[in-house]
Protein backbone atom coordinates (compact mmCIF):
# COMPACT_ATOMS: atom_id res chain seq x y z
CA UNK A 1 0.00 0.00 0.00
CA UNK A 2 1.84 3.36 -0.92
CA UNK A 3 2.64 5.74 2.31
CA UNK A 4 0.55 8.03 0.10
CA UNK A 5 -2.86 6.10 0.87
CA UNK A 6 -1.76 5.47 4.23
CA UNK A 7 -2.04 8.57 5.37
CA UNK A 8 -5.53 9.28 3.61
CA UNK A 9 -6.94 6.17 5.66
CA UNK A 10 -4.87 5.99 8.59
CA UNK A 11 -7.22 9.19 10.66
CA UNK A 12 -10.32 6.81 9.58
CA UNK A 13 -8.43 3.15 10.58
CA UNK A 14 -8.02 5.68 14.21
CA UNK A 15 -11.36 6.08 14.41
CA UNK A 16 -12.47 2.79 13.66
CA UNK A 17 -10.16 1.76 17.08
CA UNK A 18 -12.10 4.18 18.79
CA UNK A 19 -15.28 3.21 17.95
CA UNK A 20 -14.34 -0.68 18.25
CA UNK A 21 -13.59 0.02 22.09
CA UNK A 22 -17.04 1.03 22.44
CA UNK A 23 -18.38 -1.71 20.99
CA UNK A 24 -19.00 -4.56 23.92
CA UNK A 25 -20.96 -6.97 22.36
CA UNK A 26 -18.44 -8.66 20.28
CA UNK A 27 -15.92 -8.82 23.21
CA UNK A 28 -15.26 -12.13 24.57
CA UNK A 29 -13.19 -12.16 28.24
CA UNK A 30 -13.81 -15.23 30.06
CA UNK A 31 -10.49 -15.51 31.84
CA UNK A 32 -8.43 -18.35 31.91
CA UNK A 33 -10.06 -21.41 31.57
CA UNK A 34 -9.60 -25.32 31.57
CA UNK A 35 -12.42 -25.90 29.14
CA UNK A 36 -12.66 -29.79 27.83
CA UNK A 37 -14.72 -29.86 24.81
CA UNK A 38 -16.32 -33.34 23.52
CA UNK A 39 -15.19 -32.74 19.89
CA UNK A 40 -12.86 -31.67 17.50
CA UNK A 41 -11.23 -27.88 17.39
CA UNK A 42 -13.37 -27.52 14.43
CA UNK A 43 -16.66 -28.83 16.37
CA UNK A 44 -16.03 -26.52 18.57
CA UNK A 45 -16.05 -23.10 16.97
CA UNK A 46 -19.42 -24.47 15.44
CA UNK A 47 -20.32 -24.94 18.72
CA UNK A 48 -19.99 -21.19 18.63
CA UNK A 49 -21.73 -19.28 15.40
CA UNK A 50 -22.24 -16.09 17.59
CA UNK A 51 -18.49 -15.86 17.57
CA UNK A 52 -17.43 -18.19 15.22
CA UNK A 53 -19.63 -18.60 11.94
CA UNK A 54 -17.89 -17.17 9.25
CA UNK A 55 -14.79 -18.00 10.69
CA UNK A 56 -15.68 -21.89 10.11
CA UNK A 57 -16.80 -21.00 6.82
CA UNK A 58 -13.49 -19.28 5.62
CA UNK A 59 -11.79 -22.26 7.17
CA UNK A 60 -13.78 -24.56 4.51
CA UNK A 61 -13.08 -22.28 1.90
CA UNK A 62 -9.24 -21.85 2.24
CA UNK A 63 -8.96 -26.06 2.46
CA UNK A 64 -8.07 -26.39 6.16
CA UNK A 65 -11.56 -28.44 7.01
CA UNK A 66 -9.19 -31.52 7.62
CA UNK A 67 -6.83 -29.38 9.37
CA UNK A 68 -8.91 -28.62 12.77
CA UNK A 69 -10.62 -32.03 12.08
CA UNK A 70 -7.92 -34.45 12.44
CA UNK A 71 -4.32 -32.93 13.08
CA UNK A 72 -3.32 -32.13 16.77
CA UNK A 73 -2.70 -28.26 16.18
CA UNK A 74 -3.02 -25.33 18.71
CA UNK A 75 -5.46 -22.42 17.66
CA UNK A 76 -5.43 -18.85 18.29
CA UNK A 77 -8.95 -18.49 17.39
CA UNK A 78 -10.45 -14.91 15.97
CA UNK A 79 -13.32 -13.73 16.55
CA UNK A 80 -15.78 -12.77 13.66
CA UNK A 81 -15.58 -9.19 14.64
CA UNK A 82 -12.04 -9.50 14.28
CA UNK A 83 -13.29 -9.77 10.50
CA UNK A 84 -15.71 -7.45 10.48
CA UNK A 85 -12.99 -4.54 11.50
CA UNK A 86 -10.78 -5.91 8.92
CA UNK A 87 -13.54 -5.53 6.53
CA UNK A 88 -13.81 -1.96 7.17
CA UNK A 89 -9.98 -0.92 6.83
CA UNK A 90 -9.84 -3.06 3.71
CA UNK A 91 -13.38 -0.97 2.42
CA UNK A 92 -12.07 2.25 3.57
CA UNK A 93 -9.04 1.89 1.39
CA UNK A 94 -11.30 -0.19 -1.77
CA UNK A 95 -12.89 3.39 -1.46
CA UNK A 96 -10.05 5.42 -2.15
CA UNK A 97 -9.03 3.78 -4.78
CA UNK A 98 -12.30 3.96 -6.81
CA UNK A 99 -12.97 -0.16 -6.32
CA UNK A 100 -15.75 -2.13 -5.06
CA UNK A 101 -16.08 -3.16 -1.66
CA UNK A 102 -15.01 -6.77 -0.27
CA UNK A 103 -18.99 -7.41 1.20
CA UNK A 104 -18.60 -11.43 0.90
CA UNK A 105 -15.59 -13.53 2.07
CA UNK A 106 -15.81 -15.24 -1.94
CA UNK A 107 -14.13 -12.39 -3.00
CA UNK A 108 -10.78 -12.80 -1.21
CA UNK A 109 -9.10 -15.89 -3.37
CA UNK A 110 -8.71 -18.85 -1.06
CA UNK A 111 -5.02 -18.90 -0.89
CA UNK A 112 -5.03 -15.17 0.83
CA UNK A 113 -7.48 -16.76 3.43
CA UNK A 114 -5.02 -19.64 3.73
CA UNK A 115 -2.03 -17.50 4.44
CA UNK A 116 -3.78 -15.20 7.04
CA UNK A 117 -5.47 -18.20 8.72
CA UNK A 118 -1.98 -20.10 9.12
CA UNK A 119 -0.82 -16.70 11.57
CA UNK A 120 -2.93 -18.70 13.89
CA UNK A 121 -2.37 -22.16 13.36
CA UNK A 122 0.37 -24.06 14.63
CA UNK A 123 1.26 -27.92 14.56
CA UNK A 124 0.96 -29.81 18.19
CA UNK A 125 -0.93 -28.95 20.94
CA UNK A 126 0.17 -26.37 23.61
CA UNK A 127 -1.54 -24.80 26.43
CA UNK A 128 -0.88 -21.50 28.54
CA UNK A 129 2.09 -23.30 30.25
CA UNK A 130 4.05 -24.77 27.56
CA UNK A 131 4.69 -20.92 26.60
CA UNK A 132 7.70 -19.10 27.51
CA UNK A 133 7.46 -15.49 29.67
CA UNK A 134 7.78 -12.51 27.19
CA UNK A 135 8.46 -9.13 29.08
CA UNK A 136 8.10 -6.57 26.49
CA UNK A 137 10.41 -4.20 28.71
CA UNK A 138 12.72 -6.48 28.99
CA UNK A 139 12.93 -8.68 25.88
CA UNK A 140 16.54 -9.43 26.34
CA UNK A 141 16.00 -12.13 29.57
CA UNK A 142 12.19 -12.61 28.63
CA UNK A 143 11.39 -12.92 24.70
CA UNK A 144 8.89 -15.03 24.39
CA UNK A 145 9.96 -17.54 21.69
CA UNK A 146 9.77 -17.44 17.94
CA UNK A 147 7.10 -20.24 16.27
CA UNK A 148 6.74 -21.36 12.61
CA UNK A 149 2.91 -21.63 11.77
CA UNK A 150 1.32 -24.12 10.19
CA UNK A 151 2.69 -22.61 7.11
CA UNK A 152 5.91 -21.92 8.05
CA UNK A 153 5.23 -17.88 9.29
CA UNK A 154 7.25 -16.72 11.53
CA UNK A 155 5.04 -15.33 14.82
CA UNK A 156 5.84 -14.69 18.46
CA UNK A 157 4.25 -15.89 21.49
CA UNK A 158 4.25 -15.65 24.98
CA UNK A 159 2.69 -15.37 28.43
CA UNK A 160 3.21 -11.79 29.64
CA UNK A 161 3.43 -12.36 33.65
CA UNK A 162 1.96 -9.19 35.88
CA UNK A 163 2.38 -7.94 38.65
CA UNK A 164 0.83 -9.11 42.46
CA UNK A 165 0.42 -7.26 45.50
CA UNK A 166 3.14 -4.91 43.91
CA UNK A 167 5.51 -7.84 43.34
CA UNK A 168 6.82 -8.05 39.42
CA UNK A 169 5.80 -11.44 37.66
CA UNK A 170 3.98 -12.39 40.50
CA UNK A 171 0.00 -11.85 39.10
CA UNK A 172 -1.81 -13.38 36.51
CA UNK A 173 -0.19 -15.15 33.03
CA UNK A 174 -1.62 -13.15 29.53
CA UNK A 175 -1.18 -15.48 26.61
CA UNK A 176 0.08 -12.77 23.38
CA UNK A 177 0.62 -13.87 19.57
CA UNK A 178 2.00 -11.64 17.86
CA UNK A 179 2.69 -10.97 14.14
CA UNK A 180 6.50 -10.14 12.33
CA UNK A 181 6.34 -8.56 9.71
CA UNK A 182 9.40 -10.16 8.57
CA UNK A 183 12.66 -12.39 9.84
CA UNK A 184 15.15 -9.02 9.61
CA UNK A 185 12.82 -8.18 12.40
CA UNK A 186 11.98 -11.12 14.67
CA UNK A 187 13.85 -9.35 17.63
CA UNK A 188 12.41 -5.78 17.28
CA UNK A 189 9.17 -5.28 19.62
CA UNK A 190 8.16 -2.28 17.89
CA UNK A 191 7.68 -3.76 14.04
CA UNK A 192 5.62 -6.37 15.82
CA UNK A 193 1.40 -6.68 16.07
CA UNK A 194 0.61 -8.55 18.99
CA UNK A 195 -3.13 -9.70 19.63
CA UNK A 196 -3.83 -10.76 23.47
CA UNK A 197 -5.52 -14.19 24.38
CA UNK A 198 -8.94 -13.73 26.34
CA UNK A 199 -10.05 -17.18 26.88
CA UNK A 200 -6.91 -20.31 26.89
CA UNK A 201 -6.74 -23.83 27.54
CA UNK A 202 -9.91 -24.32 26.21
CA UNK A 203 -9.17 -28.42 25.13
CA UNK A 204 -10.81 -30.37 21.73
CA UNK A 205 -9.36 -33.68 21.43
CA UNK A 206 -7.05 -32.67 19.23
CA UNK A 207 -5.53 -30.07 20.38
CA UNK A 208 -6.03 -26.27 22.22
CA UNK A 209 -7.54 -22.90 21.53
CA UNK A 210 -7.04 -20.02 22.78
CA UNK A 211 -9.97 -16.98 22.06
CA UNK A 212 -8.44 -14.09 20.58
CA UNK A 213 -9.52 -10.86 22.93
CA UNK A 214 -12.07 -8.14 20.90
CA UNK A 215 -12.41 -5.00 19.92
CA UNK A 216 -8.53 -4.21 19.59
CA UNK A 217 -7.72 -7.20 16.76
CA UNK A 218 -7.78 -7.37 13.17
CA UNK A 219 -7.95 -10.20 11.41
CA UNK A 220 -4.91 -11.25 9.48
CA UNK A 221 -3.08 -8.64 12.24
CA UNK A 222 -2.36 -6.16 9.65
CA UNK A 223 -4.99 -5.23 7.23
CA UNK A 224 -3.30 -3.38 5.05
CA UNK A 225 -0.84 -5.88 4.30
CA UNK A 226 -4.02 -8.37 4.00
CA UNK A 227 -5.35 -5.85 1.25
CA UNK A 228 -2.08 -6.28 -0.58
CA UNK A 229 -2.47 -9.59 -1.10
CA UNK A 230 -5.82 -10.11 -1.63
CA UNK A 231 -5.34 -6.91 -4.54
CA UNK A 232 -2.50 -9.05 -6.02
CA UNK A 233 -4.40 -11.92 -6.26
CA UNK A 234 -7.29 -10.71 -7.50
CA UNK A 235 -10.58 -9.60 -5.78
CA UNK A 236 -14.19 -10.70 -7.45
CA UNK A 237 -16.60 -8.47 -7.53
Amino acid sequence: MNNRLKLLVLPLFAVLLLLGACKKDYFIDTGTTKAEFDGTILDYLKSKPQYFDTLVKIIDYAGMTSIFQTEEITFFAPADSSLRRTYEVCNLILNQLGRPPITKYQQVKPAVWRQALSRYVFKGARSLTDYPQLDPENMAAYPGQIYNSYDDLIMNIGAIYTSGGGVPYAGYRRLTISYIPSASSARDYQTWTSASVASVDIKPTNGYVHVLMYPFHFFAFDPFKFLETAISAGIDN
